[in-house]
């Protein structure tokens, strides 16, 4: 991948179709420094990424780590299969696509680069689980005809070896060392704000402990560092596989970070997600993320093909 540093400068044309690109973007941003607003100058990186594409006229790449399982949480979630918030989510960015496809004719595609299975073990979901969750998102893809995406997953680049296997070898291969990792957060307030919310997801999706909350924290904070060594791991394997891309990712990010954080649906706050949420549906017609738990206190549960889908505020 070109980097700033180094990309020729672009033309004026292949500039202004970047920042058309970006801007479509923009109002889906996933961050937490939203106070002031944000153009399309703030993110390089980016224009970079898609300038790549617009200066050889070829279809645009978003790559998307995410979409790896359902909580394990039943206070959280409806089931471990995608639901109408995954079936929202995709719609969303199927659509996001399509808009690329208005204002630069060769358009764009998306690859859902489905995570569950590089951490499946530190976030306590069984791979059964995890294929099932994959597969459906495939499916769901294919019934409402989102013909931009299309579902990337570890099985995909190590087949049918056994999963525990899959997981050494990535990480052998690629994960940070947790000292790497402990002198970033120390160091970096973005990494430590990662760090930090992927400890408090996995002490509330943590279901059968029963030791002292005290000693949950403890666990659940080792668990975290293992958790950013593979998502790290993912990155650089998807990297490889798809080395010329525009990098999205579902987790807040800062300006000029090499990837552009995305929201899917609305929610409370910037780090909630299809996988650890439920949908309702409001009255007004807008759909919002929230805990299972919240959602069913508010409204009627709905089912769709037999399966719990959302709940229906009335």
């Amino acid at each position: 991948m070109t980097t700033t540093g180094t990309a020729t400068p672009m033309s004026r044309d292949v500039r202004q179709i970047s920042a058309a690109i970006l801007e479509l973007l923009l109002p889906h941003r996933r961050a937490t420094d939203t106070a002031t607003p944000a153009t399309v100058d703030d993110f390089p990186e980016q224009l970079c990424q898609i300038g790549e594409f617009a200066e050889q006229g070829d279809p645009i790449v978003f790559t998307l780590p995410g979409f790896p399982c359902k909580s394990p949480s039943p206070d959280k979630v409806l089931g471990h299969l995608p639901d109408e918030g995954e079936r929202l989510s995709l719609t969303f960015l199927d659509d996001l696509c399509r808009a690329v496809g208005e204002v630069y004719e060769p358009g764009a595609r998306m690859e859902i680069c489905s995570d569950g299975h590089i951490f499946g073990d530190l976030i306590r979901v069984p791979d059964p689980h995890i294929d099932a969750y994959s597969d459906e998102l495939a499916a769901m893809i294919r019934r409402e005809g989102l013909t931009h995406l299309s579902v990337f997953d570890l099985r995909d680049v190590l087949g049918d070896l056994p999963y525990d296997e899959k997981r050494a070898r990535v990480h052998a291969a690629h994960a940070p060392t947790v000292e790497e990792l402990r002198a970033e957060v120390k160091s970096d307030h973005h990494a430590l704000a990662l760090y930090c919310g992927i400890t408090r997801f996995l002490t509330e999706d943590t279901v059968d402990f029963t030791g002292t909350k005290s000693a949950l924290q403890r666990e659940c904070r080792q668990r975290a560092y293992g958790v950013i060594q593979r998502s790290r791991a993912w990155g650089d394997l998807i990297a490889q596989h798809h080395p010329r891309t525009v990098r999205l990712s579902i987790h807040p990010q800062p300006r000029g970070a090499a990837k552009f954080g995305i929201r899917l649906l609305d929610a409370p706050d910037a780090w909630t997600t299809p996988w650890h949420s439920a949908v309702l549906h409001r009255p007004d017609g807008s759909w919002q993320l929230m805990r299972r738990a919240d959602a069913e206190r508010q409204g009627t549960l709905v089912l769709r093909d037999g399966r719990p889908s959302h709940f229906e505020a009335s």
